[in-house]
């Protein structure tokens, strides 16, 4: 079993004690984990605070050219990091490979991002005093990024962390996930040699109340958390003055009305619902159904939900693999049971063997239930049917969530309406709420989350505006 070092300023450094990192599936020993403690940190910290005056003045050329090194990196050990995705994180193995590409397609528009970001002209003479003057911004680094990354994309999350802040030239403490931290520490080798300056980036496995001192610490200049909304809006309490970027939970809304025919947004559907076990923020978690269409749209969901291949996430075939941790199997069968209690139909599903969850479909879900109102994170679908397009909107509303939203329909009039309406940081219109290309803006309303990521508007909310006016010497 091979050991990972903690990652300081580019240099591995050992440690007094060690976690084991297991596969999800069948619990087998992957690796040990350096745990770093208060004082690896602190070096981290003062690293990171001490290069960043040099990273700011890194050339744009030499930004570009490591995250595009970086990228070609990504492509030619495409099967190596599917692998570990799949082994550490329980990703079935076809999901592992499209992270891997959207990974490499994540540097290589932060490479070109880099050569091009920057500043605007600021017009002086729109009165007397300012004429003869000219006006512009730069975008300058905030400074140290404190990036801590969920276990669900251990590459391209973590690439959406990195990539942007590299391109700006700013310095990162990177906290992995715990569950699945090997796909991070393989992924900074290989920035480092593609050319990184060792000084940009460090990377910790340490547990949460360690971590703090990265959100705390007025050497750190911005947050950037992805996970769920508890952690992220209490780290956001803690953080001080520094910005804060939160990209946080979802219990998303998919709502197909009678213009569309709904045959052909099944299959869509059916992935958003429950691939990778359900383990995505964005994944199709409410679904509405106009009536005329429900009964039948039901039959055929229920009957594809049963024909997913479930089991070893190595196996080509599978779908859906294990959930990451017994504790999450437990919670997600607990607010199964709970709907049913509480009058749900359970059509399918919701049964277990290990950490693997079968698919599973309910109809009759009160809107007071967990299954409903929270973000189940797992292979859970509820159905149900409405009558009014309007008031369909309105119960996608009902939310304390707005990451993301699908609608199929025809009606260019009620995509609009839906654009409108909406309250989420996404709307995705004849495709689930699933969809993401990694250069677009990405983000939540409401308790979803706070910024957006995406490589350009990630660079934005590392950078700050500094306004430069020039006078003629007199």
């Amino acid at each position: 079993m091979r050991t990972v070092h903690s990652l300081i300023a580019g240099s591995a450094t050992d440690a007094a004690s060690f976690d084991v990192v297991r596969a999800p599936f069948d619990g087998r020993e992957l690796a040990r984990v350096a745990v770093a403690g208060e004082a690896e940190v602190e070096r981290a910290i003062a690293a990171a605070f001490a290069a960043r005056a040099a990273l700011r003045d890194w050339p744009r050329h030499a930004r570009a050219a490591v995250l595009q090194r970086t990228a070609d990196g990504l492509r030619q050990r495409a099967e190596d990091f599917a692998r570990n995705l799949a082994l550490e994180a329980g990703k079935p193995l076809s999901f592992a490979r499209a992270e891997v590409a959207r990974a490499a397609v994540t540097f290589e528009v932060a490479a070109g991002e880099a050569r091009t970001f920057g500043g605007d002209e600021v017009p002086l003479d729109l009165e007397p005093r300012g004429e003869g003057r000219l006006g512009f911004t730069l975008r300058v680094p905030r400074g140290v990024v404190a990036a801590i990354s969920p276990f669900n994309f251990p590459l391209n999350l973590v690439a959406h962390k990195l990539a942007p802040a590299f391109a700006v030239g700013a310095p990162v403490i990177l906290k992995p996930a715990p569950q699945s931290p090997l796909t991070a520490f393989a992924l900074a080798e290989l920035l480092l040699e593609n050319g990184l300056p060792p000084a940009a980036l460090s990377v910790v496995h340490c547990p949460p109340a360690t971590a703090e001192r990265l959100v705390r610490d007025e050497r750190v200049a911005v947050l950037s958390f992805t996970g769920s909304d508890t952690v992220g809006w209490r780290l956001k309490s803690l953080a001080g003055r520094k910005a804060v970027i939160l990209e946080l939970g979802g219990n998303a809304p998919c709502v197909v009305d009678e213009t569309v025919a709904w045959e052909r947004a099944l299959p869509s559907i059916v992935l958003a619902s429950f691939a990778y076990a359900g383990q995505v923020c964005v994944k199709a978690q409410r679904i509405l159904v106009h009536r005329s269409r429900f009964d039948a749209f039901l039959a055929a969901f229920v009957s594809a939900a049963r024909a997913l291949p479930c089991g070893d996430p190595l196996d080509e075939r599978t779908v859906v693999g294990p959930m990451i941790e017994e504790k999450h199997v437990e919670r997600v069968l607990a607010w199964i049971a709970e709907a049913r209690a509480a009058g749900a139909t359970v059509h399918c599903g919701g049964t277990r063997a290990g950490q693997l969850v079968h698919p599973a479909v309910l109809t009759g879900v009160p809107d007071s239930a967990h299954v409903w109102c929270d973000e189940v994170f797992g292979p859970v679908a509820i159905v149900e049917p409405f009558d009014d397009f309007s008031a369909a909107l309105e119960r996608c509303n009902s939310s304390r969530y707005g990451l993301q939203a699908g609608l199929f329909t025809a009606d260019l009039s009620r995509a609009l309406l839906a654009a409108r309406t909406l309250e989420f940081g996404g709307v995705i219109v004849n495709d689930t709420s699933s969809f993401r290309i990694d250069s677009m803006p990405y983000g939540g309303s409401k308790h979803s989350g706070l910024g957006r990521e995406g490589l350009r508007s990630a660079m934005e909310e590392l950078t700050e505006p500094r306004t430069v006016v020039l006078r003629p010497a007199p």
